[in-house]
């Protein structure tokens, strides 16, 4: 079952890279961008994750937050940002429960790893709804971001 735009957000509670809880009820009376990502330190996760960063200043402007979320190890997570300076929260699912609650996860992936989010990005506005979904069966395969800016400024 996938996620459609005008659906209610699943409600999230993880981790970040500080080991502070962070949840989907945190952002409300915000948009909020959520990436998925499969795995720290690969490169079209950093693409990914490097564009949110990139253009930070254009979403923050807009009254919108970012996140990224991987089934990574909060101590992962914390080494990932750290590299690569992302200015946005890098939220733990090891237990793969957001993964699974936005119908971002994988059986099977690359290396028989079983239970990893696929690439996808989502955004939740203000009331709590899905203004965008977009889940990537191709790892390989990066999220619209032009579409994202759109949404988000609408």
């Amino acid at each position: 079952m996938s996620l459609q735009v005008g659906d209610k957000a699943p409600d999230f509670k993880l981790f970040n890279s500080e080991l502070k809880e962070v949840s989907l009820a945190d952002y409300k009376g915000k948009k909020l961008v959520v990436h998925f990502f499969p795995m720290a330190f690969t490169g079209v996760c950093t693409t990914q994750l490097c564009t949110m960063r990139d253009s930070f200043g254009y979403y923050e402007g807009m009254n919108a937050a970012v996140v990224g979320i991987s089934v990574d190890s909060p101590f992962t997570l914390a080494k990932f940002k750290e590299d690569q300076a992302y200015q946005f929260p890098l939220l733990s699912d090891f237990n793969k429960e957001a993964s699974n609650a936005y119908g971002a996860i994988y059986e099977e992936f690359a290396f028989n790893l079983k239970g990893v989010s696929k690439r996808a990005a989502f955004v939740v506005n203000e009331e709590g709804n899905l203004a965008y979904a977009e889940v990537l069966e191709n790892a390989g395969d990066l999220p619209d971001f032009d579409a994202i800016k759109k949404v988000v400024s609408a």
